[in-house]
């Protein structure tokens, strides 16, 4: 930083944090709300279009989801859709079935959770499951019963 731009930011007559201001990310925000019916569609939909930022909203009356897409942050999204309709929201805690280690896993299986998803894990007891390594997984179906070609010394 020269000398003429320490002086230009001393004088400086604006606000002075346009300069620096750093610019929000294109994002989409999946958010889960109990939508009942289509007065609670409507109501959900209506608090989030109002939004600075907002590009597109979707909601998924069956699924209880809302999506956002646009330049906002994730906090404030599930903050302005609690406030405007009362309604508990929270950032969509499922992903798809195929994602997860063991879908079976007492963290991660939910009944509540739309077909084909499971509740996102994050939590260090559920890891202790990983699955067998390769080397493990060759050791074992070298003796079994399945595969008569594998061992011949029996």
């Amino acid at each position: 930083m020269g000398v003429l731009d320490h002086f230009s930011d001393l004088f400086d007559c604006s606000n002075g944090s346009s300069r620096y201001k750093k610019r929000k990310q294109l994002q989409t925000v999946e958010v889960k709300v109990r939508i009942d019916c289509e007065g609670c569609e409507r109501k959900v939909k209506r608090s989030v279009e109002g939004m600075r930022g907002v590009k597109q909203v979707d909601v998924e009356r069956k699924a209880n989801k809302v999506t956002v897409v646009g330049y906002v942050e994730p906090s404030k999204v599930v903050a302005r859709i609690a406030h405007r309709t009362g309604k508990k929201a929270e950032i969509w805690p499922y992903v798809p079935y195929d994602v997860v280690a063991h879908p079976y896993a007492a963290g991660t299986y939910d009944k509540k959770a739309p077909a084909g998803f499971v509740r996102r894990s994050d939590d260090p007891q559920v890891s202790y499951l990983a699955r067998a390594s390769s080397t493990e997984v060759r050791y074992t179906t070298a003796f079994s019963d399945e595969n008569p070609q594998a061992c011949s010394i029996m």
